[in-house]
């Protein structure tokens, strides 16, 4: 198998796929084997969000590290998605924009490369809803 169709089989990593226990329902990011809540006895199936949630809280960096890639500066951001968990991201607006609380939706943006001529690395980010 080659180095570009390894990572285009991540799922988690291009289609924001977590799990949901089917016994007790609760939503997991990124997916897990086991239920927490349930133990052994929850059956954990593969989930797709939606991609759509809020702003919890988040920080401008305006001095990122040298192998930064996007522009400066930018937020980072923990986003509560609408079925629940919570995740680290980026989202994609002028600074003076994000609010605590504040609608956005997943897109699909490029995250880093492997030097100038080394392999592109996609992933979700998010935007303002």
């Amino acid at each position: 198998m080659g180095v570009p169709r390894f990572w285009r089989e991540i799922p988690a990593r291009y289609n924001l796929i977590g799990s949901k226990c089917e016994t007790c329902g609760a939503f997991y990011f990124p997916p897990r084997r086991f239920c927490p809540e349930c133990r052994r006895q929850g059956k954990m199936a593969p989930y797709q969000f939606k991609g759509t949630g809020e702003v919890v809280t988040y920080t401008t960096i305006y001095t990122p590290g040298d192998s930064w890639i996007g522009g400066k500066p930018y937020v980072l951001a923990i986003v509560k998605l609408d079925e629940g968990p919570h995740l680290t991201t980026q989202v994609i607006c002028d600074p003076a924009e994000v609010k605590i609380g504040m609608r956005v939706k997943k897109v699909f943006r490029k995250i880093g490369e492997d030097g100038d001529k080394g392999m592109i690395h996609y992933g979700t980010k998010f935007v303002p809803a």
